[in-house]
């Protein structure tokens, strides 16, 4: 996994809510950078098929990792799947192209004070 997407909060840098919310805006960048790559991976070459997963297997379990330490520190709310960021991380990055990332960058903000609704309760619904 590129040091840049390794978990923050393990390097002890950072409280566990903010590593988590530097740790998505990453991700942001991570797909921007990767932005013809999305072309790439759903073209039908059998040679990208294995690329989705690749990803996923190394991303997500660093994203659990900081989701698991930032509800423990009650940063954010409980009942929040890492595999479910992922995706939502990705379709915002999916905004108006002559506003990306910057655009990205804002709907993850927004993404990451929601998840902190509730967190001080223990409760994962709002």
């Amino acid at each position: 996994m590129p040091a840049r997407m390794r978990p923050l909060s393990s390097r002890g840098e950072y409280e566990p809510g903010e590593a988590l919310a530097r740790w998505m805006q990453r991700y942001v960048e991570f797909i921007a950078t990767k932005r013809g790559l999305a072309g790439a991976l759903h073209s039908g070459d059998p040679a990208y098929t294995a690329l989705p997963v690749y990803f996923n297997k190394r991303l997500q379990p660093a994203l659990r990792t900081l989701l698991d330490a930032a509800v423990a520190a009650r940063a954010v709310r409980l009942g929040i799947e890492a595999d479910d960021l992922l995706r939502t991380v990705a379709t915002l990055c999916r905004g108006p192209h002559d506003e990306e990332p910057a655009y990205a960058r804002r709907m993850v903000e927004l993404l990451v004070n929601g998840l902190r609704y509730g967190a001080s309760t223990g409760s994962d619904t709002p």
